[in-house]
């Protein structure tokens, strides 16, 4: 049988590009002059610091060359959102909602991301660095050169993600979901994957030898294989003989 050929994805497993930012930061943007999140507009070499976001509704928005530090977005919707050279940093993206949105050369930094959602979402050369990413949704989204340092991901859904271009290390994967994903090409190591669903979609991804024994169980439960931790009993009839009298072992000549 001819080899199954490799995927256009496994061959991305690089490290990402850092974001390409402006050396200064003098542009205005949201709420730095009293505005809000305007539908359809571009923000380039804006530096937003402690700005309140949350809970809006726009559409369309661009983020090119910025820096958010400090920024609360959580509750905001923005469909087809786009950040291409961005720092974020302690920002709060708790259930933030940005179907078909993009993420290009961003860094992100100990923020609180709880529950966002980027379904159908384009991600390439992005870090999540020391994010708190549970309960995160990804569900058809595409990740090409995208590193998650140990994040929080428990719950996260990955349900048809194209992962070929992801590389999870030191993370929390407990319960996350990756069934149908595509995976050849994923890299894992130092991981958390207890409970984890989908796992037969596993099929090419490199995975640490320090996470193969977590693998190894959450498979055979999917498989419906039952571990016997104690090494397994024999019969008494194999320890007595068969006749219900214990056999001793022959005395050596």
């Amino acid at each position: 049988m001819a080899p199954r050929p490799r995927s256009a994805t496994a061959a991305t497993a690089r490290e990402p590009a850092p974001p390409r930012l402006p050396t200064r930061d003098d542009q205005a943007g949201p709420d730095s002059a009293g505005r809000d999140l305007e539908p359809e507009t571009t923000y380039r070499g804006v530096a937003l610091r402690d700005v309140d976001l949350s809970g809006r509704c726009a559409e369309s928005v661009e983020f090119e060359q910025c820096r958010l530090r400090g920024v609360d977005l959580s509750g905001t919707r923005i469909d087809a959102a786009r950040f291409t050279d961005c720092l974020v940093e302690t920002c709060d993206w708790a259930n933030l909602r940005s179907d078909h949105g993009a993420l290009v050369r961003v860094r992100f930094a100990g923020s609180r991301m709880t529950g966002l959602g980027y379904a159908s979402g384009v991600l390439r050369d992005v870090v999540f660095e020391e994010c708190r990413l549970d309960l995160s949704g990804w569900r058809f989204a595409s990740f090409r050169a995208v590193r998650f340092d140990r994040c929080t991901l428990t719950g996260a859904d990955f349900t048809g993600a194209d992962l070929g271009g992801a590389r999870f290390v030191g993370c929390d994967l407990s319960g996350a979901h990756f069934d149908d994903a595509r995976m050849e090409g994923t890299i894992v190591g130092g991981c958390e994957l207890a409970g984890i669903g989908g796992v037969t979609s596993w099929r090419g991804a490199t995975v640490d030898g320090t996470d193969l024994a977590a693998l190894a169980l959450v498979m055979a439960g999917a498989l419906g294989i039952r571990i016997d931790a104690g090494g397994g009993e024999r019969d008494e009839g194999d320890r007595t003989g068969g006749d219900g009298a214990r056999r001793s072992s022959p005395r050596p000549a």
